[in-house]
């Protein structure tokens, strides 16, 4: 069947992007709806806002504000249907009498309506998943905002809570997992300061291995640097089973785990865990809390192919989704545990809920050779 032009559609067809599937599904909709407006009924929970097209959610509004007329008395006159482009006029200037006429034509089967629902609901579930997603990567990527790991966290929420909408609407049923192919978690870049935080951290911890011995919310994925994550665990290895931790021995530990190179020679690695300033711990959250935003970012994005892979189903979108948020979740945890307060008590005086301290350096200490490495 030949696509029926909106009323204000371009003439040049050649230019016009393709109509998506849900065009059609609103066009036959609304045309089962013109010529039926009893099967009014089958189409809820349908509202307006779930159309893509604007002139498309004006008709319908219009059908749905409008009492329905006597089905005798719309078989035999247009009065109805010159009502119900009166009412929508205002609001999609351009539609015509010709339009309806030719959406209900368009429609297949009238007595189809709730299926047309159906696919114009599962589109609206798609765009407003993608929009949450969307959010959720400018959030997560915004450097001005004062505290954005609690900003993405409650973004995350939202999408969550989305998805707990959704999936009340649409009935889950067997089927695959989405086959998406999903792109690569985004690249996270490794500036210089980035870079000087993850060495402070370990010369810090060096210097203090009691406080690094808490600090089980970081791991080495956390790190931007490879040699840095593999130094940390160095560093936590000799801190778990109860050995000194030195600079000497931090390189002892490096030796055998094979890290040390031609470009990394062993003052070279001494000198990188030797100048501590601060705590660990408040270079482990600014660590930890750029592979958080970055995480959300890689979960926005995979959320996003989901909804532009036309062929997963809404209970797809839903279940791909929930697998992307849960390996943020698992990051949530472990910021909770990093930013949570201590509890302080005495004996005169009832326990109460403190912020964890964290040591802030004086000053940025100088850059050495050894932070030259990468």
């Amino acid at each position: 069947m030949p696509h029926t032009p909106e009323p204000d559609e371009d003439d040049d067809f050649d230019l016009a992007p393709a109509p998506k599937p849900v065009h059609y599904a609103e066009q036959a909709l609304l045309g089962a709806l013109l010529l039926a407006p009893t099967r009014l009924a089958d189409t809820e929970p349908l509202i307006a806002h779930d159309f893509d097209n604007h002139t498309h959610a004006a008709l319908f509004t219009a059908i749905r504000t409008l009492p329905p007329p006597d089905p005798a008395d719309h078989a035999k006159d247009t009065a109805w249907l010159n009502a119900v482009l009166d009412h929508a006029r205002p609001h999609a200037p351009g539609l015509s009498a010709s339009y309806l006429h030719a959406l209900i034509q368009f429609c297949p089967q009238s007595k189809h309506a709730a299926a047309y629902a159906r696919m114009i609901r599962a589109d609206n579930a798609r765009r407003i998943l993608r929009g949450h997603a969307e959010r959720l990567a400018s959030t997560a990527t915004d450097p001005g905002l004062p505290n954005p790991v609690a900003t993405t966290l409650g973004l995350a929420d939202d999408i969550s809570r989305v998805l707990d909408a959704l999936a009340e609407q649409f009935a889950p049923h067997p089927g695959p997992f989405p086959r998406t192919a999903l792109p690569a978690d985004v690249p996270r870049q490794a500036g210089e300061e980035d870079l000087d935080e993850e060495r402070l951290l370990l010369a810090t911890a060096t210097a203090h291995p009691a406080e690094a011995q808490q600090m089980r919310w970081l791991t080495e994925t956390d790190f931007l640097l490879p040699l840095h994550a593999a130094l940390w665990q160095s560093i936590t290895a000799l801190v778990h089973r109860g050995d000194m931790v030195d600079p000497v021995t931090v390189l002892g530990e490096a030796q055998h785990r094979g890290l040390l190179t031609d470009s990394l020679t062993p003052k070279d690695l001494m000198a990188l865990v030797s100048t501590p300033a601060g705590s660990p711990e408040y270079w482990g959250e600014k660590i930890l809390k750029r592979a958080f935003l970055a995480r959300a970012q890689t979960v926005a994005v995979r959320i996003t192919a989901y909804t532009d892979d036309p062929a997963n189903t809404p209970h797809q979108l839903i279940t791909g989704s929930r697998g992307a948020l849960a390996d943020l979740n698992a990051l949530r945890t472990r910021w909770n545990r990093a930013t949570a307060p201590t509890i302080v008590s005495t004996a005169s005086a009832p326990a109460r809920s403190t912020p964890r301290p964290r040591a802030e350096p004086p000053h940025r200490p100088p850059v050495t050779p050894a932070r030259a490495h990468r």
